[in-house]
């Protein structure tokens, strides 16, 4: 992701998160980091942007950040394909673990996780505020993953 994505991802999250979305600020907060502690990344079809993804990582840990895919590309493995290349760079980087919280109601996306390594944790009271919460998430990566 460079700046000139930052507008097109904000409006695609705005679609997709309009519970709490990414502001414009957000997003160039976390780009200001890379490549220091962030890595995000986008993909293009013919009509724009319709996926992204970030990565918080200071080893031995990782965190996902965000990971977005527009309904025109949903269930067609670009969710996969960008949490795959979070888990690459997470490893190209070091790191023995990778994180992430996502909502206790988002069956698909914890289906995507799960079949993708991820395991169960914890959760978090509350997280997403109006009594939602948030699965945390574990995929344990290279090394010995403690």
């Amino acid at each position: 992701m460079r700046w000139w994505d930052v507008e097109a991802v904000a409006r695609l999250e705005r679609e997709l998160f309009a519970h709490d979305p990414w502001s414009v600020e957000q997003f160039w907060g976390e780009l200001a980091h890379v490549p220091e502690t962030r890595w995000y990344a986008v993909h293009e079809d013919g009509s724009g942007i319709d996926g992204y993804a970030g990565l918080f990582a200071v080893p031995p840990e990782a965190d996902v950040q965000t990971i977005g895919v527009a309904p025109r590309s949903q269930e067609r493995g670009l969710g996969r394909e960008l949490l795959d290349a979070l888990v690459a760079e997470a490893e190209r980087r070091g790191c023995a673990q990778l994180f992430l919280e996502v909502r206790v109601d988002n069956a698909a996306a914890i289906g995507l996780y799960e079949r993708a390594g991820f395991e169960r944790q914890g959760r978090r009271r509350n997280y997403y505020g109006d009594g939602i919460d948030a699965l945390v998430l574990r995929r344990r990566l290279g090394g010995d993953g403690s």
